[in-house]
């Protein structure tokens, strides 16, 4: 399989196609149903993606209509993606959480003349938002969705939408995409609203190839890709990240993708589907070590013993220091250690990729320690989204997000503003003229991320621009890194601090649950969070962990006072974005007054 053609094709379904002639009969997308895995072959889904593009079409759609898409991460959620671009249309993915609200606002700004439904449960809050703006002309699900008066819209099963002459569909397909080019949009993503009303990002096809491409490349020269790859899709479709990372990286080099059952289930699908790539945000790695740790704390002894000096170990090699006897540690700990670990993500993962948001390096060392290799990432979806990413052979350095991918320009405006060019940047803003002339400059994309660049050309960010702190005495602080070492923390579930143009931080804090369910136990009390949070021997014992933290903190950085947040920052309340990140805008309008108050005792 030659990877360079990712280079020099013109579009997404043409890469797909080619992919599917060149894999035939092989498995391509597999999802669990009954209780067992189920594959589809490249054939049969590359038949399928040109049945509906082609009956899409017969729907009426014409070439730069927006279909907006709703689904969990599925089968079918890729070969609607692929058709809706093979009909010349552009995709517009809409998050599972979305509210009626979101889906009003997503439908009208995007004026989509369709949408695609996966269930019943998730057209519940949509067919409102479709019968509210009154724009769609056609509903089609997935699954069945319960009859409703439809509207001005009209309703189609999905098995309809695959019918046809696959020969026949396959021909118009390709005489369709040799009029697309790579500087036409592929789909319209919305932000996930961390500021304020989510904006939609036009990407283009070469944005997301241009990703692939140099995704692909780290991929082969440096963990040595082959055709068994398999990834296991976790994150939201409806992200750039994975919708670059987690499918459009997948079909460039010809892997498997499996779609997980969902967080709940994640543990056991790792076990099951055995990936060899898994696209993840930091706050799972975080769950993940926590978990680890104090499994491995349960058992004590030699296990804990074990990992307490993998941890010391790779303290000492993401340092570049070593000691007389470390490369017999590392082989007692690959022998003894690492492979019940690694067993625990298949056996056969070559790496774990972190992105969305920052990496705290504590985390990535301790995977290292573990044995396995974590790539953290940098980007953002205005950028198809990945900028940056480590190398394995160049040596991974947890606290820099890597080098510029191939076909990336990096500058550092004066402030200290991350600035990017290349294929990747998108196009602008959909309808919104005014943030696209901010975020894009004489050809550079205006990142909003702080940051340099190190002796070694790898980049290195301290904090988003608009989110860092600025105290009374004019000191920068940036506060996803305090944030990050607070919730390294066993009694910290969540954190956010605030103290702009204040004397000193404070910090909003959501205790870890399983943490608090043990104090609670082993103090003789009811296991009720919010009565809890209301005993001092609980606040001291998080305020200890405070301390802890503060520790290793410069002075501009410690959090002096702290209060308890009502319940944990989630994406159903607002305060938590699909990817994983904390919306500061919304928990700052219902926390506010508490943390002012902070100041004043």
């Amino acid at each position: 399989m030659q990877l360079s053609d990712i280079d020099t094709v013109d579009n997404l379904v043409a890469l797909f196609l080619r992919r599917a002639d060149e894999r035939g009969d092989a498995p391509f997308l597999g999802a669990k149903r009954d209780g067992q895995w189920i594959t589809q072959s490249w054939r049969e889904v590359a038949d399928q993606v040109c049945l509906l593009a082609e009956n899409l079409r017969k729907l009426g759609l014409e070439p730069g209509d927006r279909v907006t898409l709703v689904s969990e991460n599925r089968p079918e959620w890729c070969i609607a993606d692929l058709a809706i671009m093979a009909a010349g249309c552009i995709t517009v993915p809409a998050y599972t959480t979305n509210t009626e609200r979101d889906h009003v606002h997503i439908l009208d700004n995007s004026g989509a003349r369709a949408v695609i439904v996966s269930n019943d449960k998730l057209s519940i809050p949509l067919i409102p938002a479709i019968l509210h703006t009154g724009l769609a002309e056609h509903l089609i699900a997935i699954d069945s969705v319960r009859p409703h008066q439809s509207g001005n819209h009209t309703i189609h099963n999905w098995a309809s939408m695959l019918e046809g002459d696959a020969a026949e569909a396959r021909k118009a397909v390709e005489r369709r995409i040799a009029e697309i080019g790579r500087g036409d949009t592929a789909c319209i993503i919305y932000t996930s609203g961390t500021g304020g009303a989510p904006r939609g990002v036009l990407q283009h096809h070469g944005a997301i190839l241009c990703n692939s491409a140099g995704a692909a490349e780290i991929l082969s020269n440096d963990l040595g890709v082959d055709e068994d790859e398999r990834f296991l899709s976790f994150l939201p479709l409806s992200h750039a990240y994975e919708h670059t990372g987690g499918q459009f990286l997948p079909i460039s080099v010809g892997a498997q993708i499996f779609y997980s059952e969902g967080l709940e289930k994640l543990a056991s699908n790792i076990e099951e589907v055995r990936p060899t790539i898994m696209v993840v945000v930091p706050r799972l790695f975080e769950v993940l070590r926590a978990r680890i740790m104090k499994q491995v704390a349960k058992q004590g002894g030699l296990a804990q013993k074990l990992m307490d000096r993998a941890l010391a170990l790779g303290a000492r090699k993401a340092e570049g220091r070593y000691r007389i006897g470390d490369k017999t540690l590392d082989f007692m700990l690959e022998r003894l250690l690492r492979p019940k670990i690694r067993a625990k993500f298949g056996g056969r993962i070559k790496a774990m990729v972190s992105g969305g948001a920052p990496l705290n390096p504590e985390v990535g060392i301790f995977f290292q320690a573990m044995g396995l290799t974590m790539l953290q990432g940098y980007g953002q979806t205005e950028a198809g989204p990945v900028i940056s990413c480590n190398r394995p052979r160049a040596g991974i350095a947890m606290h820099t997000v890597g080098p510029p991918m191939r076909g990336v320009e990096i500058q550092i405006a004066e402030d200290g503003e991350i600035l990017c060019r290349g294929e990747l940047v998108m196009h602008g803003y959909w309808h919104n003229p005014a943030e696209t002339a901010r975020a894009l400059q004489d050809g550079w994309l205006h990142t909003g991320d702080i940051g340099h660049i190190d002796e070694r050309g790898r980049i290195v960010i301290t904090d988003r621009k608009k989110d860092m702190i600025v105290n009374d005495k004019g000191d920068n602080v940036a506060p996803q890194k305090v944030e990050g070492m607070l919730t390294l923390q066993p009694e910290i579930g969540q954190a956010m601090v605030s103290g702009d143009k204040r004397p000193y931080l404070v910090g909003l804090i959501v205790p870890d649950a399983e943490w608090a369910a043990e104090w609670a136990k082993a103090h003789g009390e009811k296991y009720d969070l919010t009565a809890l949070m209301e005993l001092p021997p609980f606040r001291s014992a998080v305020r200890d962990a405070i301390d802890r933290t503060n520790q290793e903190l410069s002075v501009v950085e410690k959090v002096r006072g702290f209060t308890f947040a009502d319940e944990p920052f989630t994406i159903e309340n607002e305060e938590m974005t699909p990817s994983m990140k904390i919306r500061r805008h919304k928990i700052r309008e219902r926390y506010g007054d508490r943390l002012a108050a902070l100041y004043r005792t």
